[in-house]
């Protein structure tokens, strides 16, 4: 075939496109999707992919357009626009050049994003206390691809900065199904290990779809229980995944992480020279004031003199020894004062007198005592006797001496003769002894008295 008939690529692009723009049905296309991809550009046209479960579209929305959005797009979020479509000639792609944008809501993996990160921020997964990165580390665990740019940017900006350190690659994949699983395996295999002092868990950039296995919660969960610290470096600086949250450092790029993780060894070289040079210094300094010091010691006239170190103080001494002296003898002459001044008082106030005086007092009061105890015992006597002479006036047998008895019955005394009956037998009580009697006969009526 003649080489004639073969058309260049810029040609059949052209004519792809020109069929675009021509056809009438695709001048005013209606189109509903989930943004993607979506990095706003202040004062900028924005360039972004819409898509559904089946499909997606790379869109552009000039400047003058995006300014008439009441509303900020965002990634997931799901959209209503109104646009054409044409071919970009630099690359044979074709897409949508939007007019206008309103919200229909947010897409799936976005909603499940927003839930899932307002659960583990409930459970406090995002404000707990983050751990501290090792200053200078000795190993390092990488987690990410082994093909990607990010785990050659960690090497170089290491090797660049803290040679020493030792970087170790746990492959995994970021990106598909099985990406989430197998990084929670790499965290749980570097923690079991145990001999590592950071984490660096690393992904380039993509769309929300391509990093969804950092937005999982079994990562999430791996990130939160590891006891190593791990810095998240997960897609472009705009996206912010689970993972980031939950991490205790996020890092911007892998780039970043590498020098988040490592210091620079020459600055810290340099630091510590300085900082040797300087304790140098100010030990320099420090015995330079000490031998000073001492100079002026051994210049002193306590070293040149010693003799001189005391003699305020035997002065002293000399002093206070002649006022001790001084202070002895003039109490001991206030004392003597004191004991011949009591001397006197007590001759004055002898009690020898009042002792004899005392004495005459007790001899009167003993005789009074005396006196009265014996007049008190004569009348006591004379009451005695007279008492008794009562008694005896009044005896029942004084009574019966003069010819009264009196009747028992039984060991009982009779008083009347109601108590008496006919051949009882009585007892007679006589003053000289007692009777046996037998009652023959009772007569009532008693003696009349006056």
């Amino acid at each position: 075939m003649d080489k004639e008939n073969y058309l260049t690529v810029t040609a059949l692009t052209q004519y792809i496109k020109r069929k675009f723009d021509v056809d009438p049905y695709l001048g005013r296309v209606y189109l509903v999707g989930e943004i993607s991809n979506l990095r706003i550009r202040p004062h900028a046209h924005q360039y972004f992919s819409l898509k559904d479960d089946h499909a997606k579209i790379n869109a552009i929305m000039f400047r003058s357009a995006f300014e008439k959005v009441k509303f900020t797009p965002e990634t997931g979020m799901k959209v209503l626009v109104t646009g054409r479509l044409s071919v970009y000639e630099a690359n044979g792609s074709y897409q949508i050049y939007i007019d206008s944008m309103q919200p229909d809501g947010v897409g799936a993996l976005y909603q499940a994003y927003e839930q899932l990160k307002k659960k583990l921020s409930t459970e406090g997964l995002f404000t707990a206390p983050k751990q501290t990165l090792v200053r200078f580390p000795k190993r390092i665990a990488v987690i990410t691809s082994p093909s990607g740019a990010v785990i050659r940017d960690i090497i170089t900006t290491t090797r660049r900065r803290f040679p020493i350190a030792q970087l170790v690659l746990f492959p995994a994949q970021v990106q598909g199904n099985e990406a989430a699983k197998e990084i929670t395996n790499r965290i749980q295999q570097v923690n079991e290990l145990g001999s590592f002092d950071t984490i660096i868990l690393g992904r380039g950039g993509g769309s929300i779809e391509d990093l969804w296995p950092f937005n999982e919660e079994q990562v999430a969960r791996a990130i939160f229980a590891s006891k190593i610290p791990i810095i998240s470096s997960v897609g472009h600086e705009t996206d912010t995944t689970i993972a980031d949250l939950v991490a205790d450092v996020r890092a911007a790029t892998p780039t970043a992480a590498a020098e988040l993780a490592t210091p620079v060894l020459s600055e810290e070289i340099v630091y510590l020279s300085q900082r040797r040079t300087r304790i140098f210094n100010a030990f320099m300094n420090l015995l330079k004031k000490q031998r000073q010091s001492l100079n002026r010691l051994n210049q002193s006239y306590v070293f040149q003199d010693p003799r001189r170190l005391y003699e305020g103080y035997v002065q002293n001494i000399d002093y206070l020894n002649d006022k001790l002296v001084q202070s002895m003898t003039t109490n001991l002459n206030r004392y003597r004062n004191q004991l011949s001044e009591t001397q006197q008082a007590l001759i004055l106030k002898s009690p020898a007198n009042r002792i004899q005086q005392e004495k005459q007092t007790i001899d009167n009061l003993q005789r009074r005592m005396i006196r009265g105890i014996q007049m008190i015992f004569v009348t006591k006597s004379n009451e005695l006797q007279h008492t008794v002479a009562a008694l005896d006036y009044l005896s029942p047998l004084k009574i019966m001496g003069r010819g009264y008895s009196y009747v028992t019955e039984q060991g009982r005394v009779v008083k009347k003769v109601a108590e008496l009956q006919t051949d009882a037998k009585i007892k007679l009580h006589l003053s000289d002894g007692t009777a046996q009697a037998k009652i023959t006969e009772i007569e009532h009526g008693g003696l009349e008295n006056d």
